[in-house]
């Protein structure tokens, strides 16, 4: 649920903060008041597309903000939980800062994302709908959604396995794709391939041998330094002015006294132990001396060897493993394309296959669409006749298409509004309150089966009076009941449905327009309706007319 918005340098809004509650918020006043420019300020924290002409005369950029609750917002948790965005106490804020220069801000719960990062969490939070801007239902591509989010339930799992194979059976003709390039392009990689790996078998890498070498190299490299070092610490040692006599003799002398104090017999033990080690390690330094030995060829043999080996590593990877790994992957390349042709049947025969796996499965999801189609066939008539429209038919048409994404199904919603008129796709409707009435029932059904508790309607009553309009008020109430609902409205009827009711008024100050919002008690919400009724000034019998409309209308929601 939206619970927070605020507005810094939007167009004429030179800063805003609003607080929403939950059921139906109805936002009225003049036309340019600036009404449509807070749901496009809510459509741009939603990742919607920007532009910098939006930011107010006179500032650097434009700031947005909105904090959402998302308690029961499966879809909402999923998609932050893939982000790697935290939510804490069930809220997650949007922010967005639009600059002169185009550059785009965007930060979830304090999170830097992209602007479509920003969308994808948006698409779970708010859905916008206005006259124009008639989105999902008026798109036919997104009909097939609509209908499995309305069979939810039923279809998820089907779909989800349908998908898995569906994507094992693109990898396939992917594979399947690469075989049967032109014989020239595979004769021409098969001969680089080959004289790839004749190189690399030739160099026959070891692991580790790399290291080895250098290892080797440092010892030949620096053969006199150390034959000089290795032979004098040996004589000092056990030259003639021998260390090792030397502390031999301290050894002797503390062996006298070692019995008389206890210090000197901890100094005779560190003496002695002294004495082991430093003998050992003259003897290791003169095996060392016997076994050292200049050779320089083979110090060349190895300045070679890591030549060749630097050499592959410039192209075929950064070390002997990355090419040992490279080695092996092409040997079965090169053992792919060269039984191309017994491959190519076996995957062509693996991908019929599959392909009729998948038509069974595409089967069996048009069964469960065409069914929850006839249910939503039978709800839509229902709102139809709600909404003074008992005459007019709907009608789910199922096409069948080449395998896809989500099966074989292509589907749309056809409809006729008057008797005798022949179905016609949804987005031909002409009339405009007939289509403000059609979105408002396709609206109300599938509000419960998209999981966004936060709907806005832009004046989709345009065109409708009378008790259209009533039924209209009645409707767009019924859905604020299971979800948070705004609604912008020239209708005194809608108006008189709202739980919460603001007022947007443009004003004049400093040579400077602005953009005020208030909310309405309900005097002034009586007064505010009796204005939209009589379009001058409030009369005594538009004020009795509003309260009585406004006393109609909470009995209607009491009996609701």
């Amino acid at each position: 649920m939206l619970q927070e918005l605020s507005i810094r340098h939007l167009a004429i809004i030179e800063e805003i903060s609003l607080s929403f509650k939950k059921g139906l918020t109805v936002l009225t006043g003049e036309t340019g008041a600036g009404k449509s420019i807070i749901i496009d300020a809510l459509g741009l924290i939603v990742g919607g597309r920007a532009s910098n002409d939006l930011i107010r005369h006179g500032a650097d950029k434009a700031d947005l903000e909105a904090l959402f609750t998302i308690e029961k917002n499966k879809r909402a948790h999923s998609v932050l939980e893939e982000l790697g965005i935290e939510v804490e106490d069930e809220m997650v804020v949007l922010h967005r800062t639009l600059m002169r220069s185009g550059k785009n801000v965007c930060r979830i719960n304090g999170k830097l994302v992209t602007t479509t990062n920003l969308r994808d969490v948006g698409e779970t939070l708010l859905d916008i709908h206005s006259q124009h801007e008639s989105q999902d239902l008026m798109n036919d591509a997104h009909h097939i959604y609509l209908i499995d989010q309305f069979a939810a339930e039923k279809i998820a799992e089907p779909l989800k396995v349908y998908q898995l194979l569906y994507a094992e059976l693109k990898n396939k003709r992917q594979e399947f794709n690469r075989f049967n390039k032109n014989e020239q392009e595979l004769a021409q990689r098969i001969d680089m391939l080959h004289f790839q790996n004749k190189e690399l078998e030739a160099a026959n890498l070891v692991l580790g041998e790399e290291e080895e070498l250098a290892a080797e190299r440092s010892l030949l490299a620096n053969y006199e330094k150390i034959n000089h070092n290795v032979e004098a610490s040996y004589d000092l040692l056990q030259g003639e002015q021998s260390t090792l006599d030397q502390v031999a003799k301290v050894m002797n002398h503390l062996t006298a006294i070692q019995e008389v104090d206890g210090r000197y017999k901890e100094w005779f033990e560190t003496v002695q132990t002294a004495y082991f080690s430093l003998s050992d390690v003259a003897s290791d330094l003169n095996q060392e001396l016997s076994t050292l030995e200049y050779n320089p060829e083979q110090l060349n043999n190895i300045e070679t060897r890591m030549d060749i080996i630097n050499q592959l590593k410039r192209k075929y990877g950064d070390s002997v493993a990355e090419m040992m790994a490279y080695h092996e992957k092409i040997s079965q390349e090169i053992e792919h394309l060269e039984h191309s042709e017994s491959h190519s049947e076996q995957l062509q025969k693996e991908i019929e296959i599959v392909n009729e796996k998948l038509q069974l499965l595409a089967n069996d999801l048009t069964v469960i669409r065409q069914q929850a189609a006839e249910e939503l066939t039978v709800s839509i008539h229902d709102e139809f006749k709600e909404l003074y429209m008992d005459k007019a038919i709907f009608k789910v048409n199922f096409e069948t298409q080449e395998l896809g994404e989500r099966g074989n199904n292509r589907i749309q919603f056809y409809t006729s509004t008057n008797p005798g008129e022949p179905l016609k796709p949804l987005h031909k409707i002409a009339s405009g309150g007939e289509l403000s009435r059609m979105m408002l029932a396709m609206k109300t059904i599938f509000s419960k089966h998209q999981g966004i508790t936060s709907i806005i309607f832009d004046e989709v009553d345009t065109g409708v009076s009378g008790r259209v309009a009533q039924a209209i008020g009645q409707k767009i109430y019924s859905v604020s009941v299971g979800s948070q609902v705004l609604c912008i409205s020239h209708l005194p009827q809608v108006a008189a449905m709202a739980d919460n009711h603001y007022h947007i008024e443009k004003t004049v100050s400093a040579s400077r327009t602005r953009t005020t919002v208030s909310e309405l008690s309900l005097d002034k919400r009586v007064a505010e309706i009796a204005m939209m009724m009589s379009g001058v000034e409030m009369t005594t019998s538009t004020e009795m007319h509003a309260r009585e409309l406004i006393q109609q209308s909470e009995k209607m929601k009491n009996i609701g």
